[in-house]
């Protein structure tokens, strides 16, 4: 079979796939069921939520008629003796809470310029496997004498984006937002004691200028903050230069904001971080069950298969320790979508010995504002030693240390055979020995 047969019989492969797919869905209904199914009904629509942010007594009660569920349902959500008030300020609409078990992985020792220690990281997640695999990690770095963690840079963006009626006009404009960068800064910081405008960029497309915006802001992830500002720029804008824009957006999709984006990973949205540690080959092949050099070779491999796929960097997965520290620290956990665009490089050095770092240009993570008050979330926070003021840059070389570890587990496991049994046993209600949970 030649180049072009081979092709077509891999399309012909993808068709047959979705004719398999609506043949099977036939199989269960009409297509008369079907339309029947998604013809637009002539109903009236359902009451609202009630009560907007109130979390008293009587607007809970009145949300909850809305449902039908049973009586074990309500109690799993809604305990009356329990207040509500703390989750007044972060939950429209609110029905009640819910408990999703934190496990402690650890120790990891950490040398930052921030973050400097033994941690025991709280997760929070209902995926079995994963806090013993990333203690695992954590305990071969720490017998290793911990890991380097280096917070690089940071900022914050927000893109307004401004529609004039020329190419001429979106020139003039962006020469005069170059030279009003002054009054711009004096706009945004008006709005706000703990953030800063500190850079401005400027993209053309044709009619189009978007502003690119870079805040420094504090402990806090800063999100809401850099968005009042922009706000606050816009109608100094709006009001004060001669042409007016037709139209614009405080946000016009160029931030990078809860997206995987290149532009994000070659500069910096939130924090910066690298972290590095250096494996002996004995502590390899005794914690990890493998050598350096299928490290190695699984990383050759793996980046490949990346760059194949189109992926944006290069790396196991940090996706399930970041959502898992950001739930049980009160973060936003739709921040990860960005945050793990990231790359692992894994190296085996000239004494024999495992090389390993990880490079995070998107941690969005703060310890003060959104959910970092909550009561469960700031007391998981107290156990890192990291709530309030002053501790936003120790978390993020913290976090950098934690993706570190989880690369290292994940790998390990994959290169030394153990991925797939670790599932069966963790995940399957298979109850481990604590041998085979540390081992």
């Amino acid at each position: 079979m030649n180049f072009l047969q081979t092709v077509g019989v891999i399309m012909a492969s993808n068709e047959d796939r979705v004719g398999k797919f609506l043949r099977r869905l036939l199989q269960s209904r009409s297509a008369l069921d079907i339309m029947q199914k998604l013809a637009r009904g002539e109903n009236a629509a359902p009451h609202s939520a009630p009560g907007g942010s109130s979390v008293s007594s009587a607007s809970v009660e009145h949300r909850w008629k809305l449902l039908n569920v049973s009586e074990d349902a309500r109690r799993a959500l809604y305990d009356p003796s329990v207040s509500l008030e703390p989750y007044s300020r972060n939950k429209e609409n609110c029905i009640g809470t819910f408990q999703i078990p934190v496990g402690l992985a650890g120790p990891l020792r950490v040398r930052g310029m921030f973050a400097t220690g033994d941690f025991y990281v709280p997760l929070a997640t209902t995926g079995a496997a994963l806090v013993a695999s990333y203690s695992r990690g954590e305990q071969a770095i720490t017998e290793a004498g911990g890991c380097v963690s280096i917070l690089l840079h940071e900022e914050m963006r927000r893109s307004p984006g401004f529609r004039f009626k020329s190419l001429i006009e979106a020139g003039l404009f962006s020469i005069w937002c170059m030279e009003n960068r002054d009054a711009l800064h004096a706009s945004a910081g008006a709005t706000t004691r703990h953030g800063e405008l500190t850079d401005l960029d400027i993209a053309i497309e044709g009619n189009h200028v978007y502003l690119i915006l870079e805040f420094v802001t504090g402990d806090s992830s800063g999100q809401n903050m850099v968005t009042i500002a922009t706000q606050a720029i816009c109608e100094y804008i709006v009001a004060i230069f001669s042409s007016t824009p037709r139209y614009h957006f405080v946000e016009a999709n160029f931030s990078g904001d809860k997206k995987a984006t290149a532009h994000s990973f070659v500069t910096v949205r939130g924090k910066k971080v690298s972290a590095e540690v250096t494996l002996p080959a004995a502590l390899v092949r005794s914690r990890l069950h493998t050598t350096p050099r299928q490290w190695e070779q699984y990383w050759k491999m793996s980046a490949i298969g990346a760059i194949q796929s189109g992926s944006n960097g290069i790396q196991a997965h940090y996706a399930n320790a970041l959502a898992a520290f950001h739930i049980a620290c009160g973060q936003d956990p739709a921040c990860v979508a960005e945050s793990a665009v990231a790359v692992t490089r894994l190296e085996v050095t000239d004494e024999g010995d495992l090389y390993a770092a990880v490079t995070l240009p998107i941690i969005v993570f703060g310890s003060v504002g959104g959910g970092t008050s909550l009561p469960g979330q700031h007391a998981r926070l107290e156990l890192l030693g990291m709530a309030g003021k002053a501790k936003a840059k120790a978390l993020a070389e913290l976090r950098g240390a934690l993706a570190l570890a989880c690369e290292l587990s994940i790998t390990g496991a994959l290169c030394a055979g153990e991925f797939t049994r670790a599932h069966q046993r963790l995940a399957r209600g298979r109850k481990a020995s604590s041998k085979e949970s540390h081992g």
